[in-house]
């Protein structure tokens, strides 16, 4: 891909630099952490094949593929860009503040108007925009959050709300009461693709009810083979 060509041109021009370097290289960026390490690999005699696979890793993991234009339909003509740099970043929480915005934006003018989503207003989401919504959070978060995710779940659960929330870790135990986590204030929900469990993001208030979210997982959108038997 581009990406990776560049990402290969650059190494071999960060690798005049890595050899002036200290190797203590735990708070350098990506490219040139990577190279850091190929050379400690190769030092410690590691095989040069399993050294290149080792950074091709890692710059998998600091510089993922950016979205195709497949990936970023739209019929409202909304911009996902901003969503997409933000989860290519592993900006959850700001992934997350996105998707209500996007949401409210997709739902149309009314909810724009009052800053919210009824539910009524779900079924009438086109597909297209809800999907790539959708789209970009299991790419970038390998699967682990979404919607469709959730709504899995949701069904294991036999749509018990209390039983998802417990599943997808919404509620903790506070001393021998059970509740929701914060979410204003002092937040506690979990943005960290690594600690959060599966179908943990995105969130979904349910300040007026569990209605919302019920009917986002109702949405046609979901029946797509591409959300289909996703890990």
């Amino acid at each position: 891909s581009p990406l990776r060509t560049m990402l290969r041109v650059g190494a071999v021009l960060l690798a005049l630099v890595a050899f002036g370097l200290d190797e203590n290289m735990a708070f350098a960026p990506g490219p040139l952490r990577s190279l850091a390490v190929h050379r400690q690999l190769l030092r410690k005699d590691v095989p040069f094949a399993a050294a290149e696979a080792v950074v091709e890793d890692m710059e998998e993991e600091t510089a993922p593929e950016p979205p195709t234009a497949e990936e970023l339909q739209t019929v409202l003509g909304v911009d996902y860009m901003p969503l997409a740099s933000a989860l290519m970043e592993r900006d959850f929480k700001q992934a997350d503040q996105l998707t209500r915005d996007l949401l409210i934006t997709i739902a149309g003018p009314e909810a724009v108007k009052r800053k919210f989503v009824y539910w009524t207003e779900v079924k009438d989401i086109p597909s297209e925009d809800l999907s790539t919504i959708e789209r970009l959070w299991l790419k970038y978060s390998n699967g682990k959050f979404g919607y469709s995710v959730q709504r899995r779940l949701w069904r294991l659960q036999k749509e018990n709300f209390e039983n998802f929330c417990r599943k997808i870790d919404w509620n903790v135990m506070d001393d021998d009461l059970e509740r929701k986590r914060r979410w204003f204030g002092n937040d506690e929900f979990i943005y960290d693709l690594d600690k959060a469990p599966k179908g943990h993001l995105p969130l979904t208030s349910a300040l007026r009810g569990t209605t919302l979210i019920k009917e986002i997982f109702k949405h046609p959108a979901w029946d797509a083979d591409e959300f289909q038997n996703k890990k």
